[in-house]
């Protein structure tokens, strides 16, 4: 079928051409645009707690601002605010209200705002939205800040904005060129690489113009299907989609060009090496696709709606570049022949591999010593595991620098730290009752008995049937302190203490994070089993083995906790941070799991070929790795120096993402898939197909003639 496909791509180049720009054009063109969406509350299934809290708060608030910011006031000198000052605050506030900018209802103030020590003064920022998130309140809150500036002017005090929106939009402001980061570090590293190892101008930037065109009908396809499939693409989705598509639209144009040039070099003709090569590994690249499109949609068996519309959004994506690899790039190449390659005459010539030769005659002739040493420094990596700490303070990981960040610092000079975002507890009367007021105030003594933090006045809702009471924290509402609070004690509590005929439900930012944990711990459970299975059974089918399928899988699993491992080496133990975000495992997965499969399939697809040619398996090992560590080298090293630059960001939740990816991709291809995974084949020997055979192909004069070639260094063959 390969054959085939590449065949028609290569007789037809033109035509296939013409068909990708058209359907480019016209996918852009039809396409609806993208709505993303930043608020995690509205990724949780309804039946978590925080979901129904929050649509507890719509029912009976429904014109109620909500509080999405805090302003801080102190003086300049850091001193008692004399009644001076707080007049002063007072027309600051009174002048922020009168801005009139969009999504923010009132900002309001008063003497109940100011703290005990007399040193802190602050004013709530109400919106009218119930999303703190909301792209145009961030603004808002942005354009506060400068408006403010005037209104400070002549007086003694030092403003600045910290909250849920503020932070919101700090984060946004301090991380919004990364992807124009990721985008060029991509794009300069493809070019770079390429050119050094091809010496061809045209092939360095050819690759960049498919993708391109990829990138374009993919992102059409995926708008499509979310407005026809009713699933909508996470904020960060945009970055994530552009380090897949260059990741493994590199890996599979990579895979074809190496065998391509392989076969020029044997003296075929560009059209019939280009058929040939696409005959060669179009299997292995539809089964990389295939494992990593699976592992992609296993995401779909995920409870929290971010993972469920990432998953579709980026199998889309790969199946367009599977289809692309297969059609466009052989269309492509054709077309230029060997003057793709110019000015460089090296296309022609057998390469030395001094460095891959090497370590293909050590594997095959100590298959057990290196798999002792590569799999043992694996599992030292992996034992960091262990002593992984999971956080949800995505603030911590700010610029110290950022208002938003030292406004909150400032804040908890007078107030406890979850003033910014407070807890909220809804009592509700069953069966269309009605609270009296002594329920309530009897309900808020309770809540205030347990000492979780100050507790405000209950507010019956209109119907008299809903009350809310704020709960504000002692610990900041994104730490870990709370969210452990909310996901047990305070809920439980709160529960407990509900009168007979009545239940309460507790909402607010820890709340959603406490589910989020929940939820997200359910999901590994579920989905990381889900999708192992999976890439097993098209591994199986592939390989024709049920033996391989099995330690490749458990070669992967030591990857992924190798990986986690040595970012919590790095960063809990060696530089001391509280721990890692939460999301890590699940980006690790994507990038570490699912897109470095593609060098295990590439290197094991390679060992069966060169069996199923008449090779020992220790010969099968050398060549193997002699010609697949290049392209699996290069493909790893700008998919990792691609994430290797967010190390470079101001946030250290960009920085510990950023190593964790680089460094476990790395790891993924010169440990696990150059060493580990070629040492246990050559271990295993013709167990390795078992229950099928590897049935040995006639070889070409050709091939006789290079296997029979000196190696390129000297070993001991005994």
């Amino acid at each position: 079928m390969f054959g085939r496909v590449g065949r028609s791509a290569v007789k037809h180049p033109w035509l296939t051409i013409l068909a990708w720009v058209i359907a480019a054009i016209g996918v852009a063109s039809l396409a609806p645009p993208l709505k993303p969406v930043s608020d995690q509350a509205e990724f949780l299934p309804s039946h978590y707690e925080s979901v129904q809290a929050g649509e507890l708060q719509k029912k009976a608030f429904p014109q109620q601002e909500q509080p999405a910011s805090v302003i801080v006031f102190r003086r300049d000198d850091n001193g008692r605010l004399t009644e001076g000052d707080l007049a002063d605050v007072a027309k600051v506030a009174a002048g922020l209200e009168k801005a009139g900018l969009e999504k923010i209802g009132k900002v309001e103030t008063g003497p109940q705002a100011v703290s005990a020590n007399g040193e802190i003064a602050l004013a709530s920022i109400l919106a009218t939205t119930d999303n703190p998130y909301d792209e145009t309140l961030m603004e808002s809150v942005g354009e506060m800040r400068e408006e403010a500036k005037p209104l400070l002017k002549g007086t003694s005090l030092h403003m600045g904005i910290t909250g849920s929106a503020a932070t919101a939009f700090d984060t946004k402001e301090s991380s919004g060129d990364t992807d124009a980061m990721i985008m060029m570090a991509t794009l300069v590293l493809l070019i770079v690489l390429l050119a050094a190892i091809f010496r061809s101008p045209l092939i360095a930037i050819l690759p960049v113009l498919v993708i391109g065109l990829v990138f374009v009908v993919a992102t059409g396809l995926i708008s499509m299907a979310s407005a026809a499939g009713g699933f909508e693409a996470d904020a960060s989705i945009g970055s994530i989609l552009i380090v897949v598509l260059f990741g493994v639209g590199t890996d599979y144009i990579l895979f074809l060009l190496f065998r391509y040039r392989e076969f020029l070099r044997r003296g075929q003709a560009p059209k019939e090496a280009m058929a040939d090569a696409v005959t060669r590994v179009g299997e292995t690249i539809a089964s990389a696709a295939g494992a990593v499109i699976v592992a992609f949609l296993a995401l779909l068996l995920s409870s929290l709606g971010m993972l469920k519309a990432m998953g579709p959004a980026l199998a889309i994506s790969v199946g367009v570049t599977l289809v692309a690899a297969l059609t466009l790039v052989p269309a492509v190449f054709s077309l230029l022949g060997t003057k793709a390659f110019w000015p460089s005459k090296a296309w022609s010539k057998e390469p030395k591999h001094t460095l891959a030769g090497r370590a293909g005659s050590l594997t095959g002739r100590r298959p057990g010593l290196v798999a002792a040493v590569s799999g043992g420094l694996l599992a030292v990596l992996a034992a960091g595991v262990l002593s992984l700490n999971t956080v949800f303070d995505s603030s911590s990981s700010l610029p110290k620098d950022l208002e938003s960040v030292q406004a909150a610092k400032e804040l908890e000079r007078g107030f406890a730290a979850g003033q910014t975002d407070p807890t909220w507890v809804f009592l509700e009367a069953k069966d269309g009752g009605k609270l009296a007021q002594g329920q309530v105030d009897a309900y808020a003594k309770e809540l205030a008995a347990a000492d979780f933090g100050r507790v405000m006045p209950g507010v019956l809702a209109p119907k008299g049937d809903i009350a809310k009471f704020g709960v504000v924290l002692k610990h900041k509402p994104d730490s870990d302190k709370a969210v452990e609070l909310l996901g047990g004690p305070l809920r439980d509590t709160a529960h407990d203490a509900a009168p007979e005929g009545t239940r309460a439900l507790v909402g607010g930012t820890s709340a959603v994070l406490a589910d989020i944990q929940d939820a997200t711990n359910r999901d590994y459970s579920v989905v990381f089993p889900a999708a192992g299975l999976a890439i097993m059974l098209i591994l199986g089918l592939l390989l024709r083995s049920v033996v391989a399928p099995l330690y490749l899988m458990v070669a992967v699993g030591l990857g992924f906790a190798a990986t986690l491992g040595s970012t919590v080496w790095l960063f809990q133990n060696i530089a001391g941070e509280a721990g890692l975000p939460f999301t890590l495992p699940v980006i690790v997965y994507l990038f570490v799991v699912a897109i470095g499969t593609d060098y295990n399939i590439l290197m094991v697809a390679r060992l069966r070929e060169e069996v199923g040619r008449g090779s020992t398996p220790r010969e099968a090992v050398r060549l193997a790795i002699t010609h697949s560590t290049s392209t699996i080298g290069t493909a790893a090293v700008i998919l990792a120096g691609t994430f290797g630059v967010l190390l470079l960001a101001q946030n250290s939740m960009l920085r510990q993402m950023g190593f964790a990816v680089a460094f476990g991709i790395l790891l993924t291809a010169f440990v696990m898939a150059v060493l580990l995974v070629p040492a246990v084949t050559t271990l295993l020997g013709e167990r390795t197909w078992w229950p099928g055979r590897v049935r040995v192909e006639p070889r070409p004069e050709s091939d006789e003639a290079q296997a029979s070639a000196p190696e390129p260094v000297t070993a001991d063959r005994s």
